[in-house]
């Protein structure tokens, strides 16, 4: 009876979550072995969808572009939130501004500020006109419509936005640290430069292997700020896989073809995340 009362209390987190979750997965997992209608037609195609990715020139491209994204954005967002958080915790001159500062484009609308960035790269924007002024060779129809700049205007906003929350997750693994530790360092003589690297950045290894996968997995499911700011264009020069995947599943109606995309999406990123994992661990000891 007590086993009975438990099921009919989580019943409705259970329903929801296969409804909305299991059943989805399992669904779309075997839509990407078919050429699928929206009109009811459906045939099995076995891996077609999958093979035809590898030459699909739409597809390599979000593909490399994705990568050029990842590649691009994680040692930097990494690296900027570590030295922040450092310089927080060595209790700065107003470092709970600087903290709260921060974190505050990680709480906001993804929508509203790639809104407001797609207005600061336009043509006649501000930074448009910062970079004139600067005398800087800058794109005349502004960033985000020449193939050379628009993806890596993308990737400073990103950078940008995405540097406040990591910051708090250091910040949070530099405080359980225990004070013993720190002592210890400091009754032997060890300066800031000695405790960062022989204290410091050892124990935030687990953090940091953390930052790295949810970081990693963040960076290839990067959407919102193409649909807001460039529709993958100019030339598909900013298409990303999740972008490809939306575009033919939910605007050309090939929901198997799709799905094969998104699935092939996730080998990927569960590769780069092991290899992640294997590479901190080995440098880092046992985790």
């Amino acid at each position: 009876m007590r086993h009975f009362n438990t099921f009919i209390l989580i019943s409705p987190w259970l329903l929801i979550l296969l409804t909305f979750w299991a059943f989805p997965i399992v669904y779309s997992f075997g839509l990407s072995f078919t050429d699928y209608s929206i009109f009811g037609r459906i045939s099995f195609t076995g891996l077609s969808n999958y093979v035809k990715l590898f030459s699909d020139p739409s597809f390599l491209q979000a593909l490399k572009n994705t990568l050029f994204f990842v590649v691009g954005t994680i040692p930097f967002t990494t690296t900027i939130a570590l030295i922040l958080a450092v310089l927080i915790a060595e209790k700065i001159p107003g470092h709970k501004i600087f903290q709260a500062g921060y974190f505050i484009p990680s709480i906001t609308s993804m929508v509203v500020i790639a809104l407001i960035f797609s207005s600061l790269y336009a043509k006649g924007g501000y930074l448009h006109l910062l970079g004139k002024m600067a005398g800087l060779p800058v794109p005349e129809n502004g960033y985000l419509f020449s193939t050379k700049t628009a993806l890596p205007a993308i990737m400073v906003m990103d950078i940008w936005v995405a540097i406040g929350y990591y910051v708090l997750l250091f910040l949070a693994g530099i405080k359980s640290i225990p004070l013993e530790i720190n002592e210890a360092a400091k009754l032997d003589g060890a300066g800031f430069w000695r405790k960062l690297s022989s204290v410091t950045l050892p124990q935030l290894t687990p953090i940091t292997l953390f930052v790295l996968v949810i970081n990693t997995i963040r960076s290839f499911q990067i959407f919102i700020e193409i649909y807001v700011m460039t529709k993958g264009g100019p030339l598909g020069s900013t298409s990303t896989v999740v972008y490809f995947v939306f575009d033919e599943g939910l605007q050309k109606f090939n929901m198997g073809y799709a799905s094969a995309a998104a699935y092939l999406l996730f080998v990927i990123i569960l590769v780069f995340s092991l290899l992640q994992m294997k590479l901190i661990s080995r440098k880092g000891g046992a985790l």
